[in-house]
């Protein structure tokens, strides 16, 4: 008798045991998606007032540049880290109360809600303007105050520019319905 309550108890111990893991699984995933969408997350501002003020500067020979590892460089970017700034920039103006802002490889989509206080135009504006500055120029900036999109944007940040005709049907979507609101002015140089 002993023997079966050991070994029904054992057995007990082992399910509850994979049911605990994989919740656990979940809820690290969960905290994993919530602190990189944390915009307090590697906030990379300087310390000190002299790391602010610091100049950048490189100096390379062409020999430098021969060896192996240069070859293989790439130049890439953060677009995690340029979403962030965008809307941190924004936010920073009057009349916005959030910003979703997602960067692919060629777009910029960037839906906001704002106060009534401030004109569709010039919101419009203020939030394209503030991408065009920290982009490179062959970026495509589409705004919304369509506050709608903002769930539709979210659903996009685990995505990678490689998914397939889905993602690209998904973003074009997006920028179909952003290109119903005010998109501020062109820029006269493009």
């Amino acid at each position: 008798m002993y023997k079966k309550f050991a070994f029904v108890l054992l057995l007990c111990t082992l399910v509850m045991s994979a049911c605990g893991t994989s919740d656990q699984e979940a809820g690290d995933e969960q905290e994993q998606i919530r602190n990189e969408l944390d915009p307090t997350r590697n906030d990379d501002t300087p310390n000190t007032f002299e790391e602010e003020n610091r100049l950048g500067y490189v100096h390379y020979t062409k020999d430098q540049l021969r060896n192996n590892n240069e070859n293989n460089h790439a130049v890439t970017m953060d677009r995690h880290k340029m979403a962030d700034m965008i809307s941190r920039i924004i936010l920073r103006n009057d009349g916005f109360e959030e910003v979703a802002t997602l960067v692919t490889d060629k777009e910029v989509l960037i839906a906001y809600g704002k106060s009534d206080g401030l004109d569709k135009n010039l919101a419009a504006d203020i939030a394209k303007k503030s991408a065009v500055s920290v982009m490179p120029k062959y970026f495509h900036v589409y705004v919304s105050d369509n506050e709608s999109l903002i769930p539709q944007i979210h659903s996009l940040h685990n995505s990678n520019t490689m998914q397939g005709a889905s993602y690209q049907n998904t973003i074009q979507s997006i920028i179909k319905e952003m290109k119903k609101s005010p998109q501020g002015i062109e820029n006269e140089n493009k």
